[in-house]
């Protein structure tokens, strides 16, 4: 017998979109309750080691990129390659994709009254890194061709922009140019240069010793320096030691992993007198200092 639709009742459709769907409850043994507490764990920096909350794409300290990062090297540490203006001091700037704004008040600060609070902008596109000033006051100059306001111009390594009068130099991913994140607090060994008797102090590593001058000592991994420490955990210009009165100061001038001094992180451009006792950590190697007269 056959029953017709009866035309009072509420009909289900199949293709009703509208229609309330019923969802099979998840198997427990394949899918977390909804109840249970998830430990959602802090990415550190390998560069600054800072902790930085989860799901950032930037370090909040450095501003390290870190799914930019290139394969591990040797040492196990991450190859931080990133465009970077440098400052005579030595001090680098990393460059992020897309727009960087220079000035005493941007992304990359420049503590000088000759720059403008909003100086100029570098965008990085692609591989690509052009310059433009903003309207600053000093105005904005490559390899010291002045730039028009708003006028964007290209660069390439090693091209020095001058914000104001103060100069940076551009400086690209590569070998030369690359300051990596510290591997570990291994001493690691260097062929010792040749000593000279009329050193005022010396620097002291586990198989090297560094004359000190009386006066400034640039240290870092460039060749130019007075201690040239040429690995690839030091920066450029990493650090400042003075010999004066009898007494030998450090200071960090910005470097990218910065200075460790008896365990703790010193605070760049802050100087700090030095006892023999103390260690010194830079990137991955220790030293300490040996006045003047010391055995």
């Amino acid at each position: 017998m056959t029953h017709s639709p009866d035309p009072n009742r509420t009909q289900m459709l199949a293709n009703d979109p509208n229609r309330t769907q019923m969802i099979a409850a998840p198997r427990r043994d394949s899918s977390p309750s909804f109840e249970a507490t998830i430990t959602i764990k802090p990415i550190q920096c390998p560069v600054c080691k800072t902790f930085n909350p989860a799901g950032v794409m930037f370090c909040v300290d450095c501003g390290l990129i870190f799914d930019r990062a290139l394969p591990d090297d040797a040492f196990g540490a991450p190859a931080v390659q990133l465009p970077v203006l440098i400052e005579s001091s030595g001090r680098e700037h990393p460059l992020r994709p897309g727009t960087t704004l220079v000035g005493r008040e941007g992304d990359i600060q420049i503590a000088d009254t000759r720059v403008s609070r909003r100086h100029a902008e570098v965008v990085s596109d692609a591989g690509v890194i052009a310059v433009a000033d903003v309207g600053s006051t000093n105005g904005t100059s490559v390899n010291g061709t002045a730039l028009a306001p708003g006028e964007r111009r290209s660069l390439a390594a090693d091209d020095t922009v001058s914000f104001g009068g103060v100069e940076l130099r551009l400086a690209l991913p590569g070998e030369a140019n690359k300051t990596l994140g510290v591997a570990s607090n291994k001493t690691a060994a260097l062929a010792a240069p040749p000593t000279v008797s009329t050193a005022a102090a010396f620097l002291v590593g586990d198989e090297s010793r560094f004359p000190l001058h009386p006066g400034e000592n640039t240290l870092g991994r460039k060749s130019d320096n007075d201690v040239c420490i040429p690995e690839p955990y030091v920066s450029g210009r990493h650090a400042l030691l003075v010999v004066e009165n009898g007494e030998v100061s450090l200071t960090d001038v910005g470097s990218t992993n910065g200075t460790v001094l008896n365990g703790a992180k010193l605070p760049p451009h802050q100087k700090t007198l030095l006892t023999p006792q103390d260690e010194i950590r830079l990137g991955s190697m220790t030293f300490h200092v040996e006045f003047g007269g010391q055995a």
